[in-house]
């Protein structure tokens, strides 16, 4: 990638953040962000990936809080062991607990999903909201480019292993439900099909907007297999906005000045960042409603190609092959 086309990369990417975060000061002028009240889910059964810092954090509290029974999968041990006891504090749940899982190994999620069928559990919620933002070029123990095969094949990866488990724990009038975490940089992502893995020159802030626009049209495409299929599961996109967490470490010195000084007031809280995935996980109002882009607990519009049935099926096509996942979807969904 040229530097001229890095540099449009980024500028597109900190245009989409500067609207959203002009869009959060209005409305914090006008009276901020009322905490939304939720029904208590006693009985069942969550994961959220990242859940042991920022708005994965948030989410798994507020989670427990209305009862769930909740697992934290992340990849750092002691962070977890923290997370852990903090939740079940200020919860009074007990029912918190950590699984190791490394979004960036196969291997790892594979252990993972393993360990989680051992307990012979219900899964009534996927929270799809661990990732990374803007990292130096690197790539995960697959070989994948980091952005592309965390955030998003990671959790391609994971969510196909875990359907058959959400679709035994869904019913008629009461589904389970797939929540995966994107953001408003999806809107200037490109995905080119023939270059996944930014092998034609890297751009951090072009692949981490790549991989927040596949996560989109991964949840569009299985919305519409799901529905296809009947299954008594749901999936839906939750944008938290711009979030006062430590994901910033590797953007524009400006942005971390800005951050410093008036996160306070310009971004939104963890709590509140993770309100909206809390909402796609638990509210009445989205029963059986799924193929969702939803900002601020209310439903918008992605960016329109994430709505185009080719390129939902090139990408899922192409995401099998990656992971090593037979692709079924022509005839059926997963068998």
């Amino acid at each position: 990638m040229s530097p001229l086309s890095a540099a449009r990369a980024a500028l597109r990417v900190y245009a989409a953040g500067a609207a959203v975060i002009l869009a959060q000061l209005l409305r914090r002028c006008r009276g901020g962000f009322a905490e939304p009240v939720f029904p208590p889910q006693p009985g069942r059964v969550a994961i959220v990936t990242g859940g042991t810092e920022g708005i994965g954090f948030a989410t798994a509290k507020h989670l427990a809080r209305l009862g769930m029974h909740v697992i934290i999968a992340g990849n750092n041990d002691s962070k977890a062991r923290e997370a852990v006891r903090k939740i079940r504090e200020e919860t009074l749940n007990d029912k918190v607990e950590f699984l190791y899982c490394d979004l960036a190994s196969m291997k790892s999620i594979r252990q993972f999903v393993q360990k989680f069928k051992m307990k012979k559990i219900p899964l009534h919620v996927l929270v799809n909201n661990a990732g990374v933002m803007m990292v130096p070029q690197r790539e995960t123990e697959d070989g994948f480019e980091e952005h592309f095969g965390v955030n998003y094949l990671g959790h391609f990866l994971l969510t196909h292993l875990l359907l058959d488990d959400l679709q035994a724990s869904g019913s008629p009038g009461r589904s389970a439900r797939v929540v995966t975490v994107s953001s408003a940089t999806h809107y200037v992502g490109e995905l080119d099909l023939d270059d996944l893995q930014s092998s034609g020159g890297y751009s951090p802030h072009g692949a981490y907007a790549r991989s927040k626009l596949a996560l989109v049209l991964f949840s569009h495409r299985l919305q519409v297999l799901l529905e296809a299929k009947g299954s008594p599961v749901t999936a839906n996109v939750a944008d938290p906005g711009v979030v006062n967490t430590d994901l910033y470490r590797h953007v524009f010195w400006g942005t971390r000045l800005l951050k410093k000084l008036f996160g306070w007031w310009f971004f939104k809280t963890p709590d509140e960042g993770a309100w909206t995935s809390v909402y796609a996980a638990v509210s009445p109002a989205l029963e059986g409603v799924g193929g969702r882009y939803l900002y601020n607990e209310k439903e918008a519009k992605s960016l329109a190609i994430t709505y185009d049935p080719k390129l939902q099926r090139q990408l899922w096509a192409r995401s099998c092959q990656m992971t090593g996942i037979a692709d079924m979807t022509r005839d059926t969904l997963w068998g």
